[in-house]
């Protein structure tokens, strides 16, 4: 297994140090050692998970989430049924998104047509009635 410093990882991903050593701290990557000149030196294979904690990121997963997606995935096949279980329940949550956009699209469309039709004329009110008559 291949070894790259801190100072490598980042750059190849788009992420910064920090963001690495909160990954750490988090959990979802291991603490890599150090080198001589006290350099984080990250195996290889942590490109692999901090490219699966963007893209899940990316696709609505919160850390925790991820946290969970990453111990499954060590612990082995056994745990497929959590892993579906949790992978479901945001299925769910982004269909729910969807409906959600969907009506806001809705309604900024009909909104914006709306837009198209002429203005009342100044001093007339908004339901075309004309002034209140007085007694």
């Amino acid at each position: 297994m291949g070894v790259c410093e801190v100072v490598r990882l980042p750059r190849g991903l788009r992420v910064n140090a920090e963001t690495l050593r909160y990954y750490e701290h988090r959990g979802l990557l291991k603490v890599p050692p150090r080198s001589l000149g006290g350099y984080r030196m990250y195996p290889t294979d942590a490109v692999s998970v901090v490219r699966f904690v963007k893209r899940t990121q990316e696709l609505g997963f919160s850390l925790d989430e991820i946290d969970e997606l990453l111990h499954l995935a060590d612990s082995g096949p056994e745990d497929r049924d959590q892993v579906r279980s949790l992978t479901e329940a945001r299925i769910g949550e982004l269909a729910r998104r969807i409906l959600d956009l969907s009506r806001m699209q809705e309604s900024l469309t009909e909104l914006v047509s709306t837009c198209t039709l002429p203005r009342a004329p100044p001093g007339s009110s908004a339901t075309g009635s004309s002034a209140a008559t007085s007694s």
